[in-house]
């Protein structure tokens, strides 16, 4: 049985967002109404959930219309490329068309998974870059030992803005993303003590382009490794970055609370 305590920080806002987590995933279907209440009642009440491919993005919408703060953004994520086809990229276009999405994305670029055709991820990546274009979307972009060739990618297509989740390159890199408009997605890699180049570039970077994610059911905080990560995490994650950069706990909610209503156009939710 999977514990649902929040770990023992004061609630440090009224409402916080998981910018990016698979609410969706099968692991949660045995108690997602739980895992979703617990996190609400810690103050996190609006989430962003990406698709991955085409089969997730029903699923996904069903969930989001299902659940109050549940926000569907759908994509085709480099890792599942044995799944992709070109006609889905026709169904992304219709489906982006319908109105409801907040973002374009889990989409982006993996070098770490050798086996992976690299053209065909860009060919994947710069049409679907196309389509957030054409939408005037949000892109949510995985970049893994691949962030160099997501920077040039992103500044062929102008105007782009978004978020590149679970950052994990250069401080120059950062910059250069900066620049175009895009934040920096940062979760549980953070509260590793070890993630020295990490934790150095979030407490200097600029707190407007910081954005809180937690990426369950992946990535879980320091001392919860091999378990599921579930939402209510992200308030130790804030309270890493607190601490990294000085501040209160408080300043850094609002902070990005703002910034992903600024980038996804989230209203609050209704109880608040």
């Amino acid at each position: 049985m999977t514990n649902h305590s929040h770990p023992p920080v004061s609630l440090p806002a009224p409402w916080l967002v998981d910018s990016h987590v698979h609410i969706d995933d099968a692991s949660f279907d045995a108690d997602r109404a739980q895992v979703l209440a617990c996190a609400a009642e810690a103050g996190v009440r609006s989430m962003v959930v990406p698709g991955i491919d085409a089969a997730s993005w029903p699923r996904i919408d069903a969930l989001c219309q299902r659940h109050q703060g549940l926000y569907p953004a759908y994509g085709l994520h480099p890792l599942f490329l044995a799944q992709h086809r070109p006609e889905h990229l026709d169904v992304l276009r219709e489906r982006l068309g319908s109105g409801n999405a907040v973002a374009l994305g889990e989409i982006g670029l993996d070098f770490y998974v050798q086996e992976l055709d690299r053209e065909l991820q860009q060919y994947y990546f710069e049409q679907q870059l196309a389509l957030a274009q054409e939408f005037d979307l949000p892109v949510i972009v995985h970049a893994r030992r691949a962030v160099e060739e997501v920077v040039l990618a992103l500044r062929r297509f102008a105007g782009l803005r978004g978020v590149v989740h679970s950052f994990a390159g250069s401080a120059q890199q950062a910059e250069r993303l900066y620049e175009m408009g895009f934040m920096l997605g940062i979760g549980g890699p953070v509260t590793y003590p070890r993630a020295k180049r990490l934790r150095g570039l979030v407490a200097n970077m600029p707190i407007d382009h910081l954005l809180l994610e937690t990426d369950a059911p992946d990535q879980p905080n320091a001392g919860h490794q091999g378990a599921r990560n579930e939402p209510v995490r992200m308030l130790d994650t804030l309270q890493t970055i607190a601490e990294l950069r000085g501040g209160s706990a408080e300043a850094i909610a609002a902070a990005t609370t703002a910034n992903a209503c600024r980038l996804f156009g989230l209203a609050p939710p209704a109880s608040l």
